[in-house]
């Protein structure tokens, strides 16, 4: 990934929706699978739409598993964000199950990501070297593991899920103190490990502090997050306008 790079996550299940955002400046796009009702037909269509107006599109796929990964990847996903990642250990099984000949990826000449029979096999080895993949940290012992995860060969990125880290930590608000300051420890290990670090914020002032902080990668919120925000921002003009 490159340096400094804005995107968000993608839950509705409409590839208009890839469409629209392709046109805002966004470097990437999520397709949300792990908390979003998007079904393998509905990705199809995201991945042609990506196509069309070449937007980086990935996945947040709700697990690790062989099958999860090579349905999402032949479609022709450039990358993948990996939920839940503690260790090592897991961070390179699923670097392996993104990998043809190094990996155990199942291979298939036949999907898009193969260009439909068209390309030969050692163009289709060397694409699968160069999907992004992003680890997600969300545990206390992720947070322990963070440089031996994001050292990971073939890791390109982690991402720090502060609300989830926040609920395993025991505490309601990713903003608690506890909370902030393992993200600050996990955001150090992985710059340690020459890897960029991913992170959720909400506002430019957020994105400001994070930014001192090294992160490069930024997300900010859904698409659903977006249009709710500008709907109540029309709302609240036409309020006070009545008003006035």
């Amino acid at each position: 990934m490159d340096s400094l790079r804005n995107g968000v996550f993608v839950k509705t299940p409409s590839p208009h929706i890839i469409e629209i955002l392709a046109h805002s400046g966004l470097d990437f796009v999520i397709a949300d699978i792990e908390h979003a009702p998007l079904d393998i037909a509905t990705l199809d269509l995201f991945a042609l739409a990506a196509q069309s107006t070449q937007l980086d599109l990935l996945a947040r796929v709700p697990n690790i598993e062989a099958s999860t990964l090579s349905r999402v990847l032949d479609l022709g996903f450039s990358g993948v964000f990996l939920p839940h990642i503690e260790t090592a250990e897991q961070a390179k099984r699923a670097v392996s199950l993104c990998r043809y000949q190094t990996g155990a990826r199942g291979y298939s000449s036949a999907p898009r990501s193969s260009g439909y029979g068209t390309l030969g096999t050692k163009e289709i080895i060397k694409k699968s070297q160069t999907l992004q993949i992003v680890c997600q940290i969300e545990s206390p012992q992720g947070i322990e593991n963070a440089y031996a995860i994001a050292a990971t060969e073939g890791v390109q990125a982690v991402f720090i899920g502060r609300a989830d880290l926040a609920l395993s930590m025991g505490h309601s608000n990713s903003s608690d103190p506890d909370v902030l300051a393992a993200t600050s420890q996990a955001i150090q290990a992985v710059l340690a490990a020459n890897k960029p670090v991913a992170i959720m914020v909400g506002t430019a002032n957020a994105q400001a502090t994070y930014q001192k902080k090294g992160v490069r990668i930024f997300i900010h919120g859904s698409d659903q997050s977006l249009l709710l925000r500008a709907a109540k921002k029309v709302v609240h003009q036409n309020t006070r306008c009545h008003n006035g």
